[in-house]
């Protein structure tokens, strides 16, 4: 198996480097590890998975794989020379061969004996759960089963590094969903590292052992599924990973590493990061789980709101309750606890769990508020 070294990676097709679609980029990728490259259409994630295939060069930075030189502006090792598997977005199947032919494709390339290429492509079949399928043809499969042959076809080959681009986009809801446990365990059977690509937050947390969040072609965080949730470094993490509110406020002390808000309709006392201090303008990220609304009185809360909007999901329901201020927040709760627009609720808010940030235009710095 092998790790991955990125440093200071760069790279712009237009030549202008003010516009390039990934900007020193570095990341330390572990063996064995599940690492997923996420974030918006632009984010430059697929230009970093193209670049670990080898099939872009680098305007600046190196790839290392196992200690092993493989990208840099001057030198790059070609795709098939890697050691690395590839699944596409859109399988990328033959249509005129078999289950078997697509998969035993790559080990005929490679001049295989025929009975070890059975045996390999037996044992990958295996590893895809498509065992007994080998003689039908991809129009007698489902999308979930011509994506199970993709993998397969990449695993036969024996490669130290699984790259996947956005593998699961093209499937139904449902499929997905069981198709993602199916790679976590595939994964942990094969020891292989998985570097995947895909722009669904929920596909990443659920897949990960580390997650790179990207954006504008930086690297935003890299951490596992809960830090980049819970503890997000920046404002654009806290907005991307699922639901957040984001709510404008002041400190209006700061002493002994916590801040106190007070306002006629917020008042908080929370811990803050080093670079707080009395007078700042802030932002808080408050995630819906991590508030709660009752009834049991506008003395026992830190706000009261009217429940404004009320929509049921099955296993939450979702309000938004809006604070006198005119603030909105959006709530999650049990599904048994039930308000009517309308209602007047008090808003008790999980300061512990809040992520401070700089407002927009204040000076850069931000960090994430330890609790």
């Amino acid at each position: 198996m092998a790790g991955i070294t990125i440093r200071n990676l760069t790279k712009s097709y237009t030549g202008d480097a003010a516009a390039a679609a990934l900007t020193d980029l570095s990341l330390d990728i572990a063996d064995n590890q599940f690492v997923t490259l996420l974030g918006p259409s632009g984010c430059g994630k697929t230009t970093t998975l193209r670049a670990i295939a080898g099939y872009i060069t680098p305007d600046r930075g190196t790839i290392h794989v196992d200690g092993r030189l493989v990208s840099s502006p001057g030198s790059v090792v070609p795709p098939d020379s890697r050691g690395m598997g590839m699944v596409f977005q859109n399988y990328a199947v033959w249509p005129h061969k078999t289950v078997f032919e697509n998969v035993v494709f790559g080990l005929k390339i490679r001049k295989m004996s025929t009975a070890d290429a059975r045996d390999r492509v037996a044992r990958a079949l295996d590893l895809v759960n498509m065992t007994g399928l080998e003689g039908r043809y991809p129009n007698e499969l489902s999308g979930g089963q011509q994506q199970r042959v993709a993998l397969a076809r990449s695993l036969v080959v024996e490669p130290e590094i699984l790259l996947l681009d956005e593998p699961l986009s093209n499937l139904d809801a449902k499929l997905r969903e069981r198709m993602r446990v199916e790679l976590k365990q595939l994964q942990r059977r094969t020891g292989i590292t998985f570097i995947y690509v895909t722009h669904d937050q929920a596909e990443a947390l659920a897949l990960s052992d580390q997650i790179a969040v990207m954006h504008g072609g930086k690297l935003q965080q890299f951490g596992t599924p809960f830090e980049v949730y819970a503890k997000p470094s920046n404002r654009v993490v806290a907005d991307f990973m699922g639901l957040v509110n984001i709510v404008p406020a002041q400190l209006d002390a700061v002493a002994g590493g916590r801040g106190h808000i007070a306002g006629p309709h917020l008042a908080l006392e929370l811990p803050v990061p080093d670079w707080a201090k009395a007078g700042d303008d802030i932002e808080l990220a408050i995630r819906p789980e991590n508030i709660e609304i009752n009834t049991r009185g506008a003395d026992s809360a830190a706000a009261v709101a009217t429940v404004t909007e009320r929509t049921f999901l099955g296993n939450i329901n979702e309000y938004y309750a809006t604070l006198n201020s005119g603030q909105v927040l959006r709530v999650q709760t049990h599904p048994l606890q039930q308000f009517a627009v309308g209602d007047t609720v008090a808003v008790t808010i999980d300061a512990s769990q809040c992520s401070i940030f700089m407002r927009a235009g204040a000076p850069a710095s931000t960090s994430r508020v330890q609790g």
